[in-house]
């Protein structure tokens, strides 16, 4: 059971984190921006921007894009932080609660597909600002991640005696 949570978790995470680094949401787990003019205090912009050698203009672009989708996602991110914080109280009690868990779960289920597919609208409007050349080099990275992604996995598998 524990490696079975850890796993969801760790999924969750995951989306959260490549929903909220796609975004430059602004939020970290307390909750507040982290500073700067642009959200993340413009690091994971200068990232992607440095990385795809992104033109002053598509910087600008994207900068409106994300500022424009912040009154949808902040809401989303805030609902997905009050999730967490509502499982480890009922976690922290001691006692099982089957019908509170299952309410928080199916209430975290909307949310999380909420943020799917939000991300994904703002993925698709991020890729018409890329050249041909930078959406090759995208994808390679993202290829990349991937691979890392599933050698951790294979060299770092569950462990079956924490269920």
């Amino acid at each position: 059971m524990k490696a079975r949570r850890i796993r969801i978790l760790a999924v969750t995470a995951a989306v959260v984190l490549a929903v909220a680094a796609a975004l430059a949401q602004g939020m970290h787990p307390g909750g507040g921006p982290m500073g700067g003019d642009f959200p993340f205090g413009g690091h994971m912009l200068g990232y992607f921007s440095d990385v795809l050698d992104l033109t002053q203009a598509q910087q600008d672009q994207v900068k409106a894009i994300l500022e424009k989708e912040k009154p949808t996602i902040h809401p989303l991110m805030q609902q997905l932080m009050q999730f967490h914080q509502d499982m480890s109280k009922l976690e922290d009690s001691g006692t099982f609660d089957e019908a509170k868990v299952r309410a928080l779960a199916a209430q975290n289920t909307q949310t999380m597909t909420e943020l799917i597919v939000q991300k994904a609208r703002i993925q698709a409007e991020l890729m018409q600002v890329l050249t041909a050349d930078q959406k090759t080099k995208l994808q390679q990275l993202r290829a990349k991640h991937e691979a890392r992604m599933k050698e951790h996995m294979q060299n770092h598998p569950p462990d079956p005696t924490s269920d």
